[in-house]
């Protein structure tokens, strides 16, 4: 019983992220606003208040006279007028002697203290009314006559139900136009940004329109951020199409340079079967040939597609090319390849060091020596070098060396020279080439007087050019 697959999770869109963030700061400026245009409408509905409370008790103030040594007050009917703004709030006066002794108005022994003979300044306090919160305000009118002299205050009061009302309509109207033009805004948002990322939908159509095969570079156009994200998908697909076009270069020579050769030990080994047996150490030999042959077509093939790998997926490290020549020298393989072979070593004291893949150099270079062994003529020199920049590694025998026709196309795949003596795969130096073109190098092939050189050259690590 197999287990149903799990299906994928919704993921969230990027419009969607991007329209929550919005609304996030949207609502969390929405609270600050609603908060400061609470603390505005409270703040405005009291002095706006407090003014009128200041204006009734001065026009009282102003009403009052001395007759025959006592304070008479007149209320004028303006006071009222003015306290009447407040129609839902009750309302408190009184007016009192130097000594807190009421004159006229209400008692109320908890609403302030009336005996201060230095006020000088409207005072405002809250305090209730009638087990109501309430604000208040005091003022001073001094005398200084012969039948009388003092300060007569006056105290006028209201409940805050007005206050509360003024404040919460300014608070309302802030947040009612905060709000439309939160909405507004977000309507705008969510169109700039559905605009803004039209090339990421039209991206992303291409991509879903494209044919499987297709690696082609994507246009990189839009935004800069576009355009990058396009540019390292194009990196990356050429990658990827190298890869291709190297497995399907692997297929493609398998099908077509094994089949000459198998049937060929097919029918050599069929021969010797049948043949006389005086032929049949003939054929045998023949055989052998056909093997061996086989043998580096197939090391050949699979060194290419290892170093083509390689290049594409291995991080280049620091390399001295004399530690390469050396190991190639060291591990005497050429003596199993052409026994009869000199081989030397040819390099000086001073380091000559590359950024490289150090796997894929030596293959490179053990396919130069096989070739001069097998094309060149004995002895033949492996040495390194360094000129203007450049790290040389390079092996010379000491032949004439190639034709000229044929220097111009030695080097690609499966290309004999006419010195071939039939067991050359036609690989060697183009994994050579494969190698010098993922390093950043070049392959260089020169006839001189000491015979026939091929170099592979690669520039030399910055930090040693500096130090």
């Amino acid at each position: 019983m197999t287990n149903a697959a799990s299906p994928a999770p919704l993921q969230r869109t990027l419009l969607s992220r991007v329209m929550g963030g919005v609304l996030s700061l949207l609502a969390a400026g929405g609270i600050l606003v609603t908060i400061a245009a609470f603390a505005y409408g409270k703040s405005a509905a009291r002095q706006s208040f407090d003014r009128i409370l200041l204006g009734a008790a001065n026009d009282i103030a102003e009403s009052i006279n001395i007759v025959d040594g006592v304070p008479v007050a007149d209320i004028p009917v303006s006071a009222f007028g003015l306290l009447s703004l407040a129609a839902e709030d009750r309302i408190f006066y009184s007016v009192r002697g130097p000594q807190g002794e009421v004159l006229t108005g209400y008692e109320g022994g908890t609403i302030g203290d009336f005996s201060r003979n230095d006020l000088t300044e409207p005072a405002f306090f809250d305090s209730t009314l009638q087990r109501e919160h309430a604000r208040f305000v005091t003022v001073a009118r001094r005398f200084s006559e012969r039948d009388f002299s003092g300060a007569v205050f006056v105290t006028v009061g209201q409940t805050l139900r007005a206050r509360n009302e003024m404040a919460l309509d300014l608070a309302k109207g802030a947040v009612l136009v905060t709000g439309l033009g939160g909405i507004a805004l977000l309507v705008s948002a969510f169109l700039v940004i559905r605009s803004a990322m039209r090339p990421l939908d039209r991206l992303t159509r291409d991509l879903s329109e494209r044919d499987p095969y297709d690696l082609t570079p994507m246009p990189a156009d839009g935004p800069a951020e576009v355009a990058v994200m396009v540019e390292a998908m194009n990196r990356f697909m050429q990658r990827l199409d190298r890869q291709v076009g190297a497995m399907k270069n692997l297929i493609s020579d398998a099908a077509h340079q094994l089949r000459t050769p198998v049937s060929a030990i097919r029918a050599q080994a069929e021969l010797a079967i049948e043949d006389d047996p005086e032929n049949r150490t003939q054929r045998l030999e023949k055989l052998v040939r056909r093997t061996r042959s086989l043998g580096t077509l197939l090391d050949q093939m699979l060194s290419r597609a290892m170093v083509i790998h390689r290049t594409e997926n291995a991080k280049p490290t620091v390399v001295d090319l004399r530690d390469v020549a050396l190991n190639i020298f060291e591990e005497r393989d050429h003596e199993v390849l052409a026994p009869d072979a000199e081989v030397e070593l040819q390099f000086g004291d001073t380091e000559v060091i590359v950024m490289a893949d150090e796997i894929s150099l030596r293959e490179a270079v053990k396919n130069m020596l096989a070739n001069a062994l097998r094309h060149g003529t004995s002895p033949v020199t492996i040495g390194v070098s360094a000129h203007e920049g450049t790290g040389e590694i390079w092996v010379r025998d000491v032949g004439k060396g190639p034709a000229e026709d044929v220097l111009e196309t030695i080097g690609e795949r499966f290309e004999r020279s006419a010195a071939s003596k039939g067991n050359s795969a036609g690989l060697g130096l183009s994994i050579v080439r494969a190698v010098a073109e993922a390093l950043g190098g070049e392959v260089r092939m020169e006839k001189s007087d000491d015979g026939f050189r091929v170099t592979l050259a690669l520039p030399i690590a910055q930090e040693v050019q500096t130090s």
